[in-house]
């Protein structure tokens, strides 16, 4: 896959709640809030689902705090959120042709979102240090999209990637507006 252009990509987080994030998932969380400024700064769409919000509670407050205004969240009754209908329409209403996932979990709606907007015609990339799953089950869950074509990035990369300049990177790294960088800039 050839590097990223924020102009053809959308940021997909897929099931960002408590209830599939345990304390031990705080950085791939960092990353995922991490990205979800950057695409608010650069202008990158947003779009967010959640399974079983009333169960699992809503999107982290972490990286709803930098969600950009107007962007959807739908409630996702399939584990991969091609099957849902509502969800895929508003995927390609952004008009970009590739999708860019962090969430959880890496081996279960991740990969099946990922593998399924794949299928659907969308370029799609995960972001392997934004996305969770407890023990080895993330691991399986990256080998598993690469298996089926899915690009893997990591955060750091995707932030790069969509910046492109020296300059871009000074005005948006250094925004206020943004949460601490997980890594080093």
């Amino acid at each position: 896959m050839p590097l990223l252009d924020r102009d053809d990509c959308v940021l997909v987080v897929v099931d960002a709640q408590p209830g599939f994030l345990p304390p031990d998932a705080a950085p791939a969380v960092e990353r995922m809030a991490w990205l979800v400024a950057v695409a608010a700064r650069l202008g990158v769409p947003v779009v967010v689902t959640e399974e079983e919000p009333e169960r699992n509670g809503a999107t982290d407050s972490r990286i709803a705090a930098f969600l950009p205004d107007g962007a959807p969240v739908f409630t996702k009754p399939t584990f991969g959120l091609a099957g849902t209908p509502e969800i895929l329409a508003a995927v390609r209403a952004t008009a970009r042709g590739t999708a860019v996932v962090v969430g959880a979990e890496t081996d279960v709606c991740v990969a099946q979102s990922a593998i399924g907007l794949g299928e659907e015609g969308l370029a799609c990339v995960a972001v392997e240090d934004a996305t969770f799953s407890p023990g080895e089950m993330h691991t399986r869950g990256l080998a598993r999209m690469a298996a089926e074509g899915v690009a893997l990035n990591h955060a750091k990369g995707v932030t790069y990637e969509w910046l492109r300049t020296v300059a871009d990177a000074h005005a948006v790294l250094h925004d206020r507006a943004l949460p601490p960088a997980p890594f080093r800039l």
